[in-house]
């Protein structure tokens, strides 16, 4: 098993009791994001953890495919929908690199609290860009801890090494930004509640 696998196994439990951190940032992230959602959209979320976002969206949608690394969270994550009768996500343990569909399929993308956990940012964003039909948007929160923690590329090394936390990349927002576009995802809408808490983007796909 994955060692960012076996990390969020292990707190899975522990982190599907706590709290969210900013209630009213995730709230306001929820409904900017479901006034960009149809009934006939095709949708994933990469690093879904225990499926909260994916099961508040679910009625706006035809079908959500919902991915994570944690067989654990994903377990919290089924039954959280089968609670409340959710049918149309599907839940699945496996990597954004590991997912395959069709190019120009889906209508919209959900990488929540994930990229800047991610050694391959740029191929990932890139993989989303193809994934997406034309018109598509890609709808992240981002941790863009170059801002503010540059010191973290020294410490997060180390939390890895002895399994402390999972693998955290340093970057600016500005360098997510010229990810987005480079990838040649258009920025319609970007959110930055407050210091040191993640910014959230709106990119469509020309």
């Amino acid at each position: 098993m994955d060692q960012s696998a076996k990390f969020w196994n292990n707190i899975a439990e522990r982190y599907s009791k706590q709290p969210i951190a900013d209630e009213a940032a995730y709230q306001k992230k929820l409904q900017v994001t479901r006034e960009h959602l149809r009934p006939d959209m095709e949708i994933l979320e990469f690093g879904c953890g225990t499926g909260s976002t994916s099961i508040f969206h679910a009625p706006s949608v035809k079908h959500i495919q919902a991915i994570d690394i944690s067989s654990k969270m994903l377990e919290i994550a089924q039954s959280k929908a089968d609670a409340e009768k959710i049918k149309n996500v599907t839940f699945k343990c496996m990597t954004i690199d590991e997912f395959s569909v069709l190019d120009k399929t889906l209508d919209a993308v959900l990488g929540l609290s994930i990229l800047h956990l991610l050694d391959n940012k740029e191929e990932v964003i890139a993989k989303v860009h193809r994934m997406l039909k034309p018109g598509g948007i890609f709808v992240t929160s981002t941790a863009c801890l170059g801002d503010t923690m540059k010191f973290f590329k020294i410490i997060a090394p180390i939390g890895k090494f002895f399994g402390l936390m999972p693998m955290v990349k340093v970057f600016t927002t500005r360098e997510l930004e010229d990810s987005m576009t480079d990838a040649g995802f258009k920025i319609e809408y970007q959110w930055h509640p407050g210091k040191n808490k993640a910014v959230f983007m709106i990119a469509m796909k020309h």
